[in-house]
């Protein structure tokens, strides 16, 4: 079972998507942002960057994530993020369409290249993951993007190419609306994601 760490901003919907939670218990440590300079990472296998995560704390601890990733560790992004620090792709801002399911035909606009991965074929759906997005990424050849837009924008990716690790990058953000009370999918979605992040195939 890998080991989890979280970069923790001490946001209420942080606290209780990671600490609080029925989720609490696939998390081995929530890293004070104020005190991750310091904080020793060496025993974790996987760090976890929320959405809404500090920026300014974020940022001053750029190289030490990506110095984690190096060690041949594994890095997840929830989104939205402060793009430009990620490892070589393109974001796309779009505008987020809250409501598209009360539109006649209503369709999310998600598709799922990636079913036949590990992720999906034991632990999510498609539907489990589709909310709404904020954007997508354009990553570089050899990524593998999972769950994508029609136009192939990638809204979920795995990059095993531009470090010496793996990272998850997503534009989807369930820690913030399970964390807020609302958005029953986010729950799906966290239900199945932090137990594959634990024990599946990455």
């Amino acid at each position: 079972m890998r080991k989890i760490a979280v970069f923790y901003s001490g946001s209420s919907h942080h606290s209780r998507t990671y600490k609080t939670s029925e989720f609490g218990q696939y998390i081995d440590v929530c890293i004070p942002a104020r005190h991750f300079a310091e904080a020793s990472l060496d025993d974790m296998d996987v760090l976890i960057i929320p959405s809404q995560s500090h920026l300014g704390l974020l940022e001053q601890n750029v190289d030490k994530i990506y110095a984690f990733a190096n060690s041949g560790k594994t890095v997840v992004t929830f989104g939205p993020q402060h793009r430009d620090w990620l490892p070589e792709q393109n974001w796309e801002f779009r505008p987020t369409n809250f409501w598209w399911w009360l539109e006649t035909g209503a369709d999310s606009g998600l598709r799922l290249p990636g079913e036949t991965h590990d992720l999906f074929t034991n632990y999510l759906t498609l539907d489990d993951a589709t909310w709404h997005q904020h954007g997508v990424y354009w990553p570089t050849d050899g990524c593998e993007t999972l769950v994508s837009t029609v136009d192939g924008g990638s809204v979920l990716y795995i990059d095993k190419v531009n470090t010496s690790g793996t990272w998850i990058n997503t534009t989807l953000d369930p820690d913030y609306h399970y964390g807020s009370y609302f958005m029953p999918a986010t729950e799906r979605f966290l239900r199945g994601f932090l137990p594959w992040l634990k024990e599946g195939v990455l």
